[in-house]
C-alpha cells in the first residue's frame, strides 16, 4: 500500500494550529464558568468562538491544495498516550463548517433572555465547539472515540437547560441509550483493528497512519466492519438507526440541533476516514447491504417527512433521507460518488442549519412549531422566509447553491458502481425532497393559517443586541454562503479532492472518464 504523505505543522503554519483551534474554546469554556457576571461570560463566549472562527479562515488559507496526504500534523507520544492530529481534503472543510455554526448558534442566543443569560449554556456551546474540532482532526482512532464519547456531555446540557419540550430528561435517556450502544461497538471495532495488528507481529497502535499503511489483514474483518459500520450508522443516522433524532429535534433547543447538524456528519466522515480506508475488501463485499439500508432510508424519511405536521420532526426525516443518499455515494468506491458526498454533507449541514435557525425564530414569535398554526408570515417576516427558502433550495440541490454540482458528482459515481436503477431512486428522493419542503413553505408563510395562532410577538429584550439585528446577521451570512458556494464551487472541490484521491487509490475502479474531465463537464453544465 502506498505511503501517506505528511506534511508537519511548522513547515505550513506558525505555529500549531489545530491543537489551539481545539484549547482557545475549551479556555473559554472554562473562562466562562468562572465568569464573575453574566454579561462578562457572554463576551468571553463570543471572543473565544470569533477567535476560533478567524483561526478557521487561516487554516484554509494555508491548507495547500497541490500538496496530497495530511497537513498541519502534529504528533506527541509517551508510554500513556499518543496525540496525532492532521487534516486532509476529507476534514479540512468540516471545521469552518463547525466555527460559522457554533458563532451563529451563539449570536442566535442573544434573541433569548434565558440562554443569553445562562453561563453553562454558553460553555456548553463552547465545549461543543472543542469537542468537534477534536473529533475531525484527530488521527489516532482512539483519540476520536474519546472525542465522540464527550460529545455526549454538552448535548445533555444543551437540550435540558434550553429544549423547548415537556420530556427533554426522557429525550436524554434515549439519546445516551442510542448513542451509548454505538460508542461500545466502535470501541469494540478499534479495539479489535489494534490488536489485529499487534497479533500479526507489529506493536499495539491506533494511529489512523499505521492502521491503513498496515499490511497485515484484519482477524474478523468481516465482525470489526459491522461494529464499525453500526456504530456510525447512530451518529449518521442512517435507517432503521435513526429513532432519535426526530425525537431530539422535535425536544430540543434550535441552537444546539442546529449544532448537532455537523456532529450528524461526523458519523459519515468517520466512515470515509476510519471504515473505507482501513477495511477496504470487506466494504467492498457488503456494501449491497449498505446500499439497501441507503435505498429505504431515502424514500422512508422523504415519505414519513411529508405525513409531518411538525417542522422540527419534517427537517429530521429530511436528514434521514438525505444520509441515505450520502451513503450511496461513500460506498460507490469511485472518486466521484465520495467527492458528490462529501460536498453534499457540507451544503446539507449549512442549509439545515439555516432551516432550523428560521424555524427557531419562528417558534420565538408563535410558540409553534406546528405547521397547521402556522401561516401567512411573509408579509412580516420576509427575511425568515428567505433565509427558509434559500436553504431549501440548497438541500434540493437547484442550480446555483452548494449541492448542485455535489448530486452530479454522486449520481456519476452511482451509475458507473451501482447502475441506473439507484441512481433513479437518489433522484427520486431529491424530488420528494424539493416536494415537501416547498410544501412546508408554501404552509408556513404563504397560506393562510388552519388553526388558531396568537400574534407574532418578540422575545423580551435581550442582553445585548436587538432580536432583528442578530436575525439579520444569521440571515446574510447563511445566505451568502450558500450562494456565494454554489456559484463558486471549484475551490471547494480542489480541497475536496486533495483528501478524495488517496480514498480512490484503495478501491480502483475502470473509468472512462478523468475526474479533470468531470469538472469541466460540471462547467458546462453550469455555462448552459
Amino acid at each position: 500500500m502506498d505511503t501517506v504523505n505528511i506534511t508537519l505543522w511548522w513547515e505550513t503554519a506558525m505555529f500549531p494550529l489545530l491543537t489551539s483551534m481545539t484549547l482557545i474554546p475549551l479556555v473559554a469554556m472554562i473562562a466562562v464558568l468562572l465568569s464573575p457576571t453574566r454579561a462578562i461570560a457572554l463576551r468571553i463566549g463570543f471572543a473565544g468562538t470569533i477567535l476560533t472562527f478567524l483561526l478557521s479562515i487561516y487554516l484554509l488559507l494555508v491548507f495547500d491544495t497541490t500538496k496530497s496526504g495530511i497537513q498541519l500534523y502534529e504528533q506527541v507520544q509517551n508510554i500513556i498516550f499518543t496525540y496525532t492530529v492532521g487534516v486532509d481534503g476529507i476534514s479540512v472543510l468540516f471545521i469552518p463548517l463547525t466555527t460559522i455554526l457554533t458563532s451563529l448558534a451563539l449570536i442566535y442566543t442573544l434573541t433569548t433572555r434565558r440562554s443569553a443569560s445562562d453561563r453553562i449554556y454558553i460553555a456548553a456551546l463552547l465545549g461543543y465547539e472543542a469537542i468537534l474540532i477534536g473529533a475531525f482532526v484527530a488521527m489516532n482512532a482512539l483519540q476520536f472515540w474519546f472525542w465522540c464519547l464527550l460529545e455526549l456531555i454538552p448535548v445533555a446540557i444543551l437540550t435540558i437547560r434550553s429544549g423547548t419540550g415537556q420530556n427533554r430528561r426522557w429525550v436524554v435517556a434515549l439519546l445516551l441509550q442510542h448513542w451509548g450502544s454505538g460508542l461500545l461497538m466502535v470501541l469494540a471495532g478499534f479495539l479489535m483493528l489494534g490488536f489485529s495488528i499487534m497479533g500479526s507481529g507489529d506493536t499495539l497502535t491506533f494511529d489512523w497512519l499505521a492502521l491503513q499503511q498496515s499490511d497485515s489483514s484484519v482477524e474478523y474483518a468481516t465482525l470489526t466492519f459491522f461494529l464499525l459500520f453500526f456504530g456510525f450508522a447512530i451518529r449518521m443516522p442512517l435507517f432503521p438507526f435513526h429513532g432519535w433524532l426526530p425525537v431530539l429535534a422535535e425536544q430540543g433547543t434550535v441552537a444546539s440541533v442546529g449544532i448537532l447538524l455537523v456532529s450528524l456528519k461526523l458519523g459519515v466522515y468517520a466512515a470515509i476516514r476510519f471504515l473505507i480506508p482501513i477495511l477496504p475488501e470487506t466494504s467492498e463485499q457488503w456494501s449491497w447491504l449498505v446500499l439497501i439500508f441507503g435505498l429505504i432510508g431515502i424514500l422512508y424519511g422523504a415519505l414519513l417527512a411529508l405525513m409531518q405536521i411538525n417542522i422540527r420532526r419534517l427537517l429530521a426525516f429530511a436528514v434521514i433521507s438525505q444520509t441515505g443518499i450520502l451513503v450511496i455515494g461513500i460506498f460507490a468506491f469511485n472518486r466521484y460518488g465520495l467527492e458528490g458526498s462529501m460536498l453534499l454533507s457540507i451544503a446539507f449541514g449549512l442549509a439545515a442549519a439555516g432551516m432550523l435557525f428560521s424555524i427557531g425564530m419562528i417558534y420565538k414569535r408563535t410558540n409553534t412549531s406546528m405547521i397547521p398554526r402556522l401561516g401567512g408570515m411573509f408579509d412580516a417576516n420576509a427575511g425568515i422566509a428567505i433565509l427558509f427558502v434559500i436553504s431549501a433550495l440548497s438541500t434540493m440541490v437547484m442550480p446555483g447553491t452548494p449541492g448542485f454540482d455535489g448530486i452530479h458528482l454522486l449520481i456519476e459515481g452511482s451509475i458507473k458502481e451501482h447502475g441506473w436503477f439507484v441512481s433513479i431512486v437518489v433522484l427520486i428522493g431529491n424530488v420528494l425532497a424539493a416536494a415537501l419542503l416547498l410544501r412546508a413553505f408554501q404552509q408556513i408563510f404563504i397560506a393562510t393559517p388552519k388553526r388558531f395562532q396568537g400574534p407574532f410577538l418578540y422575545s423580551p429584550k435581550p442582553i445585548v443586541l436587538s432580536s432583528p439585528i442578530n436575525e439579520t446577521i444569521i440571515v446574510a451570512v447563511i445566505c451568502t454562503l450558500l450562494i456565494g458556494i454554489g456559484f463558486h464551487t471549484s475551490p471547494w472541490l480542489h480541497i475536496i479532492d486533495q483528501g478524495a484521491g488517496s480514498i480512490k487509490e484503495l478501491h480502483p475502479t475502470p473509468a472512462k472518464t478523468s475526474y479533470s474531465d468531470s469538472k469541466t463537464m460540471l462547467i458546462i453544465t453550469k455555462d448552459n
